[in-house]
């Protein structure tokens, strides 16, 4: 992937903004604090001043960093070329989702109250939403996309997967979104479930379009016929 250090600054303006917000807030946050909600946006977890404070900024520029660094050391580097802007719009959407989840978190460790549970399936749905909207543009590469023994052995299984798996993902994020719009708990639930069925669901997809592809090789790149 290209080192274009300019398309950067967004993710880094986030990342800032995140840290600054916590030197701002630390003085007024007191030793014990929220920092996890259930579906119905009760708190059902506190924590610690610095774990409330610290944790979401050291934990997204984590994330962005490992980001960075995996196509590195991708065998399919080479491919991460290709899709440079969508890789880049994931990663600045992921930095997003968690620096809103942060906001909140911030403003209910400062005595505010928000609500959890219209806000993060909101973000976690819009997370979806985009995701879904770039899929079909990702290639073959070990750290991203679905990534089955199938979709790596067949570029079509690769596309189709992707194809359908876009479209999958821009239907639960908006039932996720509609979820927290609504404050309905059940219905974020169940849109979590048909992500996880979802996925299994893709997992066999992938599978049967391989079996059709009858040009598609191992992820070695070598037919059991060539060893010989």
């Amino acid at each position: 992937m290209a080192k274009n250090w300019r398309s950067e600054w967004p993710h880094w303006v986030i990342l800032a903004a995140m840290f600054a917000a916590g030197a701002i807030a630390w003085p007024r946050v007191p030793e014990r604090v929220p920092v996890h909600w259930g579906f119905d946006g009760q708190v059902d977890r506190y924590g610690g001043r610095f774990e409330g404070v610290w944790l979401l900024p050291l934990l997204a520029l984590g994330i962005y960093i490992l980001l960075r660094v995996l196509p590195r050391f991708d065998p399919g580097r080479d491919n991460y070329a290709h899709f440079g802007g969508p890789y880049g719009l994931i990663r600045l959407a992921t930095l997003g989702v968690l620096a809103g989840i942060y906001a909140m978190a911030l403003l209910a460790a400062t005595g505010r109250e928000p609500d959890a549970a219209r806000i993060v399936p909101m973000l976690i749905g819009a997370l979806f939403v985009v995701i879904g909207s770039v899929m079909g543009k990702l290639r073959p590469t070990w750290f991203t996309g679905i990534r089955t023994p199938w979709t790596l052995s067949s570029a079509r299984s690769w596309g189709k997967t992707h194809r359908l798996g876009g479209r999958v993902f821009i239907g639960m994020g908006l039932l996720l979104i509609l979820g927290g719009a609504l404050r309905l708990p059940a219905l974020t639930a169940t849109a979590l479930v048909l992500v996880a069925v979802a996925v299994v669901g893709l997992y066999g997809y992938s599978y049967l379009v391989w079996r059709q592809d009858h040009g598609a090789v191992p992820p070695t790149g070598r037919h059991p016929a060539e060893e010989h």
